[in-house]
């Protein structure tokens, strides 16, 4: 009995030190995190021995920086830029640095979008100034996008009617021609945007290279990117602007082997994720260190540079 007894507890010691238990933090079940979430959960545990991976729905970026500090959840998707806040202890971590904070991955870009009303004349940022524009929810992501933007452009909030309004408000206000631009974040085509075009004619404003260059000197996290002609019912150019980029992100103290299979597996495995999402189209190795904002974890950097990245 007592031999029996030491076996299982041999077998029980052996089991607890191979499972390897991750949880990941996502977003809402109605977005892209959490589909993605599920698949790579289902990635790893399929590819990685010992491995119980689990997704958890949240409240996103922010919420999910809190949770990887207090370890609570293991990997998390987050904006590169919020990423950026909290590893520098501003915006809303602000005087609460989370130096242990290290990029796995940048994933995919979430285009910044100031959309407007085709009559109000608004051709650039600068044409901004003097008009009722709607800069995002008050505290969001996109408020500070729409915020580092203008200022580049030498306008305050003193210079414009503010309206802080989260998309879908800022959409309606614009359906009833209350507001004459807003600003928003997300991947393009934007459902909302799309929904907008079809009963108003809008433009899609550019952001010039010299503003994009401004922005990316004091803000390294921003990206080039461009929308293409007819993304959008009546916006026929291509338009310049910016994105910030979904990511990967993990706790420094993250075995290096263990973040190193993360990687190997998810980029072996890309075809799961895209029949996850239509967003984990732009998700490719060749990008993966684009508009990466906080150091790479040791993992990371040791499977990038095995792939020549």
């Amino acid at each position: 009995m007592k031999k029996l007894l030491g076996i299982l507890l041999l077998v029980l010691a052996t089991f607890a030190v191979a499972a390897t238990f991750l949880t990941i933090a996502t977003g809402g079940t109605a977005g892209v995190y959490y589909p993605l979430g599920a698949a790579l959960a289902d990635i790893w545990n399929k590819n990685i021995k010992g491995m119980n991976a689990s997704v958890q729905s949240t409240g996103a970026s922010v919420a999910n920086i809190n949770l990887l500090r207090s370890k609570d959840v293991d990997v998390i998707f987050v904006q590169n830029d919020v990423a950026a806040y909290a590893y520098q202890g501003i915006e809303f971590f602000k005087d609460q640095p989370f130096p242990q904070l290290r990029g796995l991955a940048c994933l995919y870009p979430e285009t910044v979008q100031i959309v407007a009303l085709a009559d109000r004349n608004i051709n650039s940022v600068y044409d901004l100034k003097g008009k009722r524009v709607a800069v995002g929810a008050a505290g969001s992501g996109v408020e500070v996008n729409a915020r580092h933007i203008l200022s580049a452009a030498g306008i305050t909030y003193d210079d414009i009617k503010v309206y802080y309004l989260s998309f879908a408000e800022a959409a309606n206000n614009l359906k009833d021609g209350n507001i004459d631009a807003a600003f928003l974040t997300a991947g393009h085509p934007t459902p909302a945007v799309v929904d907008l075009a079809a009963v108003r004619k809008i433009t899609i404003v550019p952001i010039d290279d010299e503003l994009i260059k401004k922005l990316q000197e004091k803000y390294p996290f921003y990206t080039k990117v461009v929308i293409p002609a007819g993304t959008y019912k009546g916006v026929g150019v291509d338009v310049q602007t910016l994105a910030v980029k979904a990511m990967l992100a993990v706790r420094e103290e993250m075995p290096a082997d263990l973040a190193y299979q993360l990687l190997k597996t998810m980029y072996a495995n890309l075809q799961r994720l895209r029949e996850a999402h239509a967003r984990a189209e732009y998700i490719l190795i060749e990008t993966a260190k684009e508009g990466m904002s906080i150091p790479l974890h040791p993992g990371a950097e040791k499977f990038f540079k095995e792939m020549g990245f």
